[in-house]
């Protein structure tokens, strides 16, 4: 099966500076997060926070999604981490 992505919910976890979403794969869940760095390429802030953050993933969401199919099918486990490297 592929990742699909059912539910657009997503938090920010500020201890990691990562956005996260989920994934299914099936019936099975994928946690899936993107790193801020990759969010906040382009932005001209000072001091990003959360609300920009979400922000800028929900402006970004298609290309995210599509990174975190693309790092799933090359190594399907229960998590994907993306960072900059996935958007090259």
């Amino acid at each position: 099966m592929t990742l699909s992505f059912p539910n657009s919910a997503r938090s920010y976890d500020e201890t990691h500076r990562r956005v996260r979403f989920t994934g299914y794969d099936g019936m099975f869940e994928v946690k899936c997060f993107v790193n801020v760095d990759v969010l906040t390429r382009g932005l001209a802030l000072r001091n990003p926070g959360e609300r920009d953050y979400l922000e800028a993933f929900d402006k970004m969401r298609a290309i995210i999604l599509d990174a975190a199919k693309r790092a799933y099918n090359s190594n399907p486990h229960d998590a994907v981490l993306l960072n900059v490297s996935n958007f090259r």
